[in-house]
């Protein structure tokens, strides 16, 4: 390293100190690693001359919810001594990748098939503009329909002078997990390997558990509620009334209808089989968490009973409404009693069960 990238890393180093410190707690050693390589590099990016070399190696952070995934690069973008830098919830990225997608393509026309990645490479540079360190929290690739889009996404980024810093809940190889459409994410994978850094942060302490409730829960969402399907009293207790049939409706959400049933101001109701078994993705989640204050799902089975997708999604709904600080009221079968150890379920549990916990029981 140079004089300048060793004191920008030294400096790292010593900024991951004094955040911890202020917030009470030292370091977990299953954290150091991507502390070392977060600092490290915030000296590459500091180097002389950057502008007319290629970028620094980019970063994939990954392991399970609670570690600490999202404090680690929230502590490195706010340290780091770069102007041109962003941090952006996959989520909501992808969603407005798809609009920005969707608008290109339609201005177009019918042209080749070409065209579609040109209207990506457009999106980006509306999205990103000249972004240089570009943070993208909780990345997963769980939808089939979406698979080529995240691939270009990534070829796109990966391509560009733009130091790419993920996190997510899964390895490279576990992201697209369906066995059905994963080939269809393989080469993907593979250049994240080949392109990316790949660094696990495993520790046994869920931070999400130890952490104060005055530090950073969001407050709305910690009023919702775990409810039996005849809780009525616990319903009343909310301020929540069952719906009528007369209060059914139709959402339109990104061009396609969701049957609620009701809407009302600030309030909506759905059954599980419309929100988490139907054609969904986590993009209507946000549209949905973005005009509501409130969301009640009725009918939730034993996770067990759902398929795959429908716990996907299931979980999928549940960060939503966390990071957006929605109150979820969940009625029916309650999520955290689920023991079943077939594969596939334990892992969609464990990724959601310290939110979930969050939220009251009757």
């Amino acid at each position: 390293m140079t004089d300048k990238a060793t004191k920008q890393y030294e400096a790292m180093l010593a900024h991951y100190r004094r955040a911890a410190e202020q917030r009470g707690f030292t370091v977990d050693p299953a954290q150091r690693p991507a502390v070392e390589r977060l600092s490290r590099l915030a000296g590459e990016l500091a180097r002389t001359g950057l502008l007319v070399r290629r970028p620094p190696r980019h970063l994939y952070l990954w392991g399970p919810v609670g570690r600490g995934k999202s404090w680690l690069v929230d502590t490195f973008l706010d340290g780091l001594a770069v102007t041109r830098k962003r941090r952006l919830h996959f989520h909501d990225f992808f969603r407005r990748l798809h609009e920005g997608v969707a608008a290109h393509t339609a201005d177009a026309g019918r042209e080749p098939a070409g065209e579609r990645v040109a209207a990506v490479d457009r999106a980006v540079d509306e999205l990103l503009g000249d972004c240089r360190v570009l943070v993208f929290d909780e990345f997963h690739a769980h939808d089939a329909g979406d698979a080529m889009l995240v691939a270009r996404l990534f070829r796109t980024l990966l391509d560009r002078r733009i130091t790419l810093v993920t996190t997510s809940n899964y390895p490279p190889a576990g992201l697209m997990p369906n066995p059905l459409y994963h080939h269809l994410f393989e080469p993907t994978i593979r250049l994240i390997e080949e392109r990316m850094d790949v660094v696990e942060i495993a520790g046994a302490v869920d931070f999400r558990r130890e952490r104060r409730p005055a530090e950073g829960v969001p407050q709305r969402f910690a009023r919702g509620a775990r409810l039996r399907t005849d809780d009525e009293s616990g319903l009343r207790a909310l301020g929540l009334t069952p719906p009528t049939v007369a209060e059914a409706d139709e959402l339109v959400v990104h061009g396609r209808p969701l049957r609620a049933s009701a809407v009302r101001e600030g309030e909506v109701w759905f059954g599980f089989a419309e929100l988490c078994e139907g054609l969904t993705s986590a993009a209507d989640q946000l549209a949905l968490a973005e005009r509501f204050p409130t969301l009640v799902l009725t009918d939730v089975p034993p996770l067990a009973a759902a398929t795959p997708d429908g716990r996907r999604r299931f979980a999928d709904l549940v960060d939503v409404c966390c990071d957006r600080d929605v109150r979820l009221v969940l009625i029916g079968a309650d999520p955290i009693d689920e023991r079943a150890p077939e594969e596939g379920l334990l892992s969609d549990l464990d990724r959601t069960a310290s939110r979930l916990a969050l939220l009251g029981s009757a």
